[in-house]
């Protein structure tokens, strides 16, 4: 364990964290997400819900300033899903984290997941769930 780092992220999903570069994305799936066959690099986070990552990823993760999007989901057939406006929340406290979400069909999502740096494969259970965050640059050192 580490101090101030969440219990949630495992030595696996940090390291892969730390390896990601600008512009590198990551992939949160929901639980019908077929991560498995998707991904590159899988990191399973069974039993935990997406915006509970995004509460242990966020703070270490800077958001990608160089694009117009702060986060990209998975159109929902019509249905705007209720987690969509808790991800808005969550993101927007971080800096390039206000920005509008791109939408993109399910076909378009699965095949960049798959050029992904890395599925996080959660139990998330609101269906069209699915939300893709990239990777900015950290400036202050």
């Amino acid at each position: 364990m580490l101090k101030g780092i969440s219990n949630l992220l495992s030595p696996e999903l940090l390291k892969i964290l730390m390896e990601m570069g600008h512009g590198d994305e990551l992939v949160f799936g929901d639980s019908n997400f077929p991560a498995a066959s998707c991904a590159q690099r899988l990191v399973r986070a069974d039993g935990h819900r997406i915006t509970t990552m995004l509460d242990a990823v966020l703070p270490l993760f800077p958001l990608d300033y160089a694009v117009n999007f702060s986060a990209v989901i998975m159109e929902g057939n019509g249905v705007e899903p209720s987690i969509w406006s808790i991800y808005k929340e969550k993101l927007s406290i971080y800096p390039d984290g206000d920005k509008q979400f791109q939408m993109i069909p399910k076909s378009e999502f699965y095949e960049r997941a798959k050029k992904a740096y890395c599925v996080v494969a959660t139990s998330e259970s609101e269906r069209f769930a699915n939300l893709i965050i990239r990777k900015g640059v950290i400036s202050d050192f």
